[in-house]
């Protein structure tokens, strides 16, 4: 059904006195009365599964929400009016008088309205509170919170990708109560805070005002005598539950992981959350991770970066490469082994970066030592600092 700022076309036909029971000249405290009794009988706590007690329940409480307050009673009862007699555009005497023939459709009454113009939207505008009945408001669907978790994998389950289990605690409906927040076997009855609403209208300045949750049953339309005293009337509990999540390959260290729909549960029919998983990654006692490149730090002796070598590697796979040194290759020197890194989202990998580091022996035996002495000898015409103090004073 078509509406602008709330305002239902199809609600001109609606008589909300007879959904009540009372009469058009009904006072105030006859409309309250005959509400509270069709509330409490239809209450959806008070049958659950029953469809027809529950679509009954909704509509007395549309009902109350228009005749129920004097203003929108007031406007409520002239659009009636004008409704019955032909007025405004309306046919008179609604479906069955003059003027209702097979093009008539009520919405085009609003028209005006839903174009940016006048109409009679503009006039009932603010009659209906925005389209939403109090329960309704109260019963709308709600998204399941969102939960965070974290989790430590090992080194190559983050390249790989690993399906881990992790335990979670997440807000539920007590299970003393099943969330009613009343001692079991115990009666509710209608919330004289809200009157069954869910919700108090509190002032917020001058002349607006907000809804907020009924203080006195939480949101619940019904309160007990007796507490639950699992939740102390809370209605909530906890619950724990193992789920199996997959982390994808090429995770990273610190990557914070999203698992659509693996948080806390909806309500009232509502999606449930998300969970995000922080994942931690162990480091590894050989490799390193730059990216989608792995990295490996290989120690050569003098004589191998000097003169050249041949230098077995091992990769993560557990099948080693030979890394082929040129002569004279300095200390820090990085070479790269193609195909030997992460694998990345696209099926492909990285690359591995083997990175030469020159070990100076601690301690030398006499004829290295003499090799060193002689080594010396033969390049003392050649410092490695001659040009070091020039620079540093030019």
């Amino acid at each position: 059904m078509s509406s602008t700022d709330g305002v239902r076309a199809d609600w001109a036909t609606k008589d909300f006195y007879a959904v009540l029971g009372v009469a058009k000249d009904a006072s105030a405290a006859d409309i309250k009365k005959a509400y509270r009794k069709l509330a409490r009988d239809n209450h959806p706590d008070s049958h659950p599964g029953d469809e027809a007690k529950h679509d009954r329940f909704k509509a007395v409480a549309e009902a109350y929400d228009v005749v129920g307050d004097p203003e929108k009673r007031t406007k409520y009862d002239e659009l009636r009016s004008a409704y019955s007699s032909g007025g405004f555009g309306f046919p008179q005497g609604g479906p069955q008088g003059p003027g209702y023939g097979p093009g008539f459709d009520v919405n085009d009454l609003f028209g005006d309205r839903m174009r940016g113009g006048g109409g009679l939207g503009d006039m009932f505008g603010d009659l209906f509170g925005g389209g939403r009945t109090r329960t309704q408001q109260a019963r709308r669907p709600q998204r399941g919170a969102d939960v965070e978790s974290s989790a430590t994998i090992g080194f190559t389950d983050a390249l790989d990708g690993v399906t881990i289990s992790l335990r979670l605690s997440s807000d539920a409906p007590c299970p003393t109560c099943s969330g009613t927040g009343g001692k079991p076997g115990t009666k509710p009855h209608v919330c004289t805070e809200c009157e069954g609403a869910g919700f108090v209208v509190v002032s917020a300045g001058g002349a607006f005002s907000m809804n907020e949750t009924c203080p006195a049953c939480n949101g619940r339309q019904l309160v007990y005598d007796e507490a639950c005293p699992t939740c102390h009337g809370s209605g909530r509990g906890t619950s724990a539950r193992t789920i199996q999540a997959r982390i994808p390959a090429g995770v990273k260290d610190g990557q914070r992981i999203r698992l659509k729909g693996k948080g806390g549960a909806g309500q009232h029919g509502g999606p449930a959350g998300d969970l995000f998983v922080t994942v931690k990654v162990r480091p590894h006692a050989v490799f390193g991770r730059k990216g989608d490149n792995l990295t490996l730090d290989v120690p050569v002796s003098f004589d191998e970066a000097a003169l050249g070598a041949e230098v077995r590697i091992p990769t993560l796979a557990g099948v080693p490469v030979t890394l082929k040194l040129p002569a004279g290759t300095p200390n820090g020197r990085t070479f790269r082994v193609r195909g030997k890194g992460a694998r990345r989202s696209d099926g492909t990998t990285g690359d591995l970066l083997a990175t030469v580091e020159v070990q100076v022996p601690a301690v030398l035996d006499g004829p290295a030592r003499e090799a060193v002495e002689a080594y010396r000898a033969a390049t003392a015409g050649k410092p490695l600092r001659a040009n070091l103090f020039d620079e540093a004073t030019s």
